[in-house]
């Protein structure tokens, strides 16, 4: 199934840069990444699990640029230049990197996450 997860994120994540969050529909998103909408719902429980999934995919993304550029070469200066330019790289192509980094999230938006993750 993690297949047809990155392909429901994926097609997800499409769905979320041509129109606002509140106008993606989960058959579109089952659609796109060609599975059934029942598939959708067993792996993400419904469109807050969605939500949540891609934007923990955003800050699993994030981080894991900081931790290759932390890993690069050089001293501390070279390293943590390499963390701000990839931030702010990052926070650029991204909203939701830069929702998440920032606290500014918008309409456009799922919600941010509220309390702890499910596990």
């Amino acid at each position: 199934m993690a297949g047809a997860r990155e392909s429901l994120l994926d097609a997800a994540g499409a769905a979320l840069a041509r129109r606002p969050w509140s106008a993606v529909r989960m058959v579109e998103v089952a659609a796109a990444a060609g599975v059934s909408r029942q598939t959708l719902y067993n792996e993400f429980g419904g469109k807050d699990g969605l939500a949540r999934a891609l934007v923990r995919r955003a800050a699993d993304g994030y981080l894991a640029g900081v931790e290759r550029a932390l890993a690069g070469g050089g001293g501390d200066w070279e390293r943590l230049t390499a963390v701000a330019e990839w931030t702010a790289a990052a926070a650029q192509q991204d909203a939701l990197v830069r929702a998440l980094l920032t606290g500014c999230w918008s309409e456009r938006l799922p919600a941010p996450p509220r309390g702890p993750a499910p596990v």
